[in-house]
């Protein structure tokens, strides 16, 4: 087999039915060596998946496993010379896994993606630039984000993140739900983190391939990624986007992040992360009083969120010793 493509699957058959009916449109598709691992789901899943797809070869871990552990375990098991880390919600359009593939094999080129596409074609954030001590963070916070950003924007940082990319960009880090890495890569720099449970572990990971070379961007090969679906429907959450910090998703991003940033960068990024957000919740309630009622509104409509932030950042602190230790644990709170 030439590549292995995992999918992980958390009662997600449908998606992942639509995804392969989607690659099984091109001849490509039985080059490929197929696996789902599945993150205990508990459904008809493996039925419904392998009934109408039997060369899909199928893993069960037991138990909710997150992200970068059902990957790794599909890295085990995959016979591959290169893997691609595939999200269930993808759809796959002019046969681009073989034509990323092809790139490649071909490139000295440590891993890669592709410019995804939202439902409507218009493009999505597929990859990114490391900005020191994870500072582009701190950005979703109410008010005190707004704040940073305009300093930012006044001394001119660059933004890290990669809006549409060029036909081929290097870039440091590459979305996992799309990331093709090649296995003599991974043998060098370790599999992902089994630390995280899910969020930010591809970026972790992508660091350590970062030291062995180049990581880039295919923007003229393009798949479709419905972003968000999955993950908020199984926690419950009204927000697709990966700026809400409120509900328990948003702990969990947040949580995850934090992590990222004590592995890549050390303790002290992680404590200025860490006081950025502690500043940011009284900032929340005061400028959050203020301007509603220069708006003439409810001076308390945003107190709510304020609330779930501080609880959330109060998460945080409460796990900042184990962080700071850096010591094997797995960081779940979905």
């Amino acid at each position: 087999m030439k590549l292995s493509v995992i999918i992980v699957n958390y009662k997600s058959a449908n998606y992942i039915l639509d995804c392969l009916n989607s690659a099984a449109q091109f001849e490509s598709y039985k080059e490929f060596e197929w696996i789902v691992i599945d993150n205990a789901s508990n459904d008809n899943s493996k039925e419904t998946i392998c009934n109408a797809y039997p060369n899909v070869i199928w893993q069960d871990m037991g138990y909710n496993a997150g992200f970068a552990r059902a990957n790794n375990k599909g890295i085990e098991i995959s016979t591959g010379g290169a893997v691609l880390l595939l999200n269930p919600d993808t759809i796959i359009i002019k046969d681009a896994i073989k034509t990323c593939y092809t790139k490649l094999a071909k490139s000295n080129l440590m891993a890669s993606g592709v410019q995804m596409l939202n439902p409507d074609l218009t493009p999505q954030i597929s990859g990114s630039n490391f900005m020191k001590g994870g500072l582009n963070h701190l950005l979703p916070l109410p008010y005190w984000g707004s704040f940073l950003k305009l300093i930012a924007n006044l001394i001119r940082l660059s933004k890290p993140s990669i809006a549409i990319a060029k036909s081929e960009e290097n870039v440091d880090w590459v979305s996992g739900a799309f990331l093709m890495v090649k296995k003599d890569i991974i043998q060098k720099a370790g599999k992902m983190d089994e630390d995280f449970f899910l969020y930010a572990e591809e970026v972790e990971w992508c660091s350590r391939l970062r030291k062995y070379g180049k990581i880039s961007l295919y923007g003229d090969i393009n798949i479709i990624h419905i972003m968000g679906e999955i993950i908020s429907k199984n926690s419950l959450s009204n927000d697709k986007s990966y700026t809400n910090l409120f509900d328990k998703k948003g702990l969990q991003l947040i949580l995850s992040n934090h992590v990222r940033i004590r592995k890549q960068y050390g303790i002290f990024w992680f404590l200025v992360q860490l006081i950025n957000y502690s500043i940011a919740v009284p900032v929340y309630f005061i400028a959050s009083f203020v301007m509603q009622l220069l708006k003439f509104k409810d001076p308390f409509s945003e107190f709510q969120n304020a609330f779930k932030l501080s609880k959330n950042v109060a998460v945080i602190w409460s796990n900042s010793l184990i962080i700071i230790r850096n010591k094997p644990h797995f960081y779940k709170v979905l």
